[in-house]
């Protein structure tokens, strides 16, 4: 069984998300938008699905240098207790100043800010919103938290502790919580963190705190919330489609590149600020000022029919990636990826779905006849449970009446 607290962590989260949801009922104010939402958390679970492949990055170095390198050896069996005190105290700090600046370095250097703006571009604020993580973060950032080793803790206190960290940070992804009195001075807090998301350029690249807003305060990073931020980035991607929310900065980075005719340059746009271009083409682009009075957020109006089956199908999938993710240690490298795969097609179609796109439709007519067909060859092949050739079958006659139904209504709307 994965012991991941993150993934051990999932069904805490949804809870609190209930809880946001019952919470913006009675109060009446809008933090959710139901694509939005399916989107942050199709985000989310790519993220963790690349976390089974990426682990050299996240882990395997560090145990590597850990065991080979490590200046200095701990034995907390024979520390007293002040100093084991100490021991994990030091630990949490260093743990959470190699966030800040990995955090920092990721919006500050442009081939960094590829793997992190997934995490910055919904227009909402809520819970979802910190379940919305980049797949590819990881690959750029693992090297802040290296010089760890080296002082000798312990991979495994290392990967709880950074866990931890993480996992502090989800409940600061809320506009229900206002700001906390004397806890702000210390601790990251909703209303800090609503800055770090907002696209204002007042608030832009400020408070990259994980768990201490202390390191922001010491390196002139700390912006306090005053208006309401507008949240963001500066250029929406308009698209529910997690994939290529993963690849969007990357994309337009390959089209910026082609403009810039230097070798030189062509380095530098890799390492500096994003919207930096070299002085002959317009140099620096800062953040455009928003007007409020204009802006409206990218939405999608889908009949309630979408909505209900998007939503049905994309608790089965929930249901699936946790279980897979509990016991992924069971599968091997090619189950791994195959599976994954398969749970990309339906986050990948449910976010595109809303968009009405045509090849998303063909697609999800190729999933409804492709996915209980597959469960019952893998039935007939491994000898399981014949009830589960009744569930395929009852999946397929919903899956395809509730899609063809949809599908009618989409026709009678462009009539209409």
């Amino acid at each position: 069984m994965n012991v991941n607290p993150i993934v051990l962590s999932i069904p805490i989260f949804f809870i609190l998300i209930g809880i946001e949801l019952v919470v913006e009922r009675f109060t009446h104010k809008d933090l959710y938008r139901l694509p939005d939402a399916i989107a942050n958390l199709s985000c989310g679970i790519t993220s963790q699905l690349s976390g089974l492949f990426l682990k050299i990055f996240a882990i395997g170095i560090y145990q590597v240098l850990f065991e080979n390198f490590a200046f200095f050896s701990w034995n907390l069996q024979t520390m007293p207790a002040s100093g084991k005190v100490l021991y994990w105290l030091v630990l949490f700090l260093l743990v959470d100043l190699a966030y800040y600046w990995a955090h920092r370095m990721s919006h500050e250097i442009n081939l960094f800010w590829g793997g992190h703006v997934v995490h910055h571009q919904s227009e909402e604020y809520n819970l979802s919103v910190a379940l919305r993580q980049s797949s590819l973060q990881v690959v750029w950032t693992f090297a802040f938290s290296l010089p760890i080793a080296f002082l000798g803790f312990d991979t495994l206190h290392f990967a709880l502790v950074g866990a931890l960290n993480t996992l502090y940070q989800f409940w600061i992804h809320t506009e229900t919580i206002g700001k906390m009195g004397w806890f702000e001075y210390v601790f990251n807090t909703p209303s800090h963190h609503r800055v770090h998301h907002g696209r204002d350029p007042k608030y832009i690249d400020k408070n990259h705190a994980g768990s201490l807003i202390i390191w922001d305060k010491m390196f002139g990073t700390f912006q306090p919330e005053e208006e309401k931020p507008t949240y963001g980035i500066t250029k929406p991607i308009n698209s529910w489609n997690p994939v290529f929310a993963n690849v969007s900065h990357y994309v337009e980075m390959a089209h910026d590149l082609k403009r810039i005719p230097k070798w030189y340059d062509k380095f530098r746009y890799l390492f500096k600020k994003p919207g930096w271009l070299p002085d002959y083409l317009g140099g620096y682009r800062p953040a455009p000022a928003v007007d409020k009075s204009t802006y409206k957020k990218y939405d999608t109006p889908a009949p309630a029919l979408l909505n209900y089956y998007v939503v049905f199908q994309y608790v089965l999938c929930l249901v699936g990636t946790a279980l897979f993710l509990f016991n992924a240690g069971k599968f091997s490298l090619g189950e791994k990826g195959f599976i994954s795969l398969l749970v990309c097609v339906v986050v990948v179609n449910a976010g595109v779905l809303f968009e009405n796109r045509a090849w998303a439709k063909y697609l999800e007519w190729v999933r409804i006849f492709v996915f209980p067909g597959l469960l019952a060859v893998l039935c007939f092949m491994n000898g399981w449970a014949s009830w589960l050739y009744l569930l395929a079958a009852a999946y397929f006659l919903i899956s395809a009446s509730w899609f063809y139904f949809i599908q009618k209504r989409y026709a009678q709307m462009a009539l209409a």
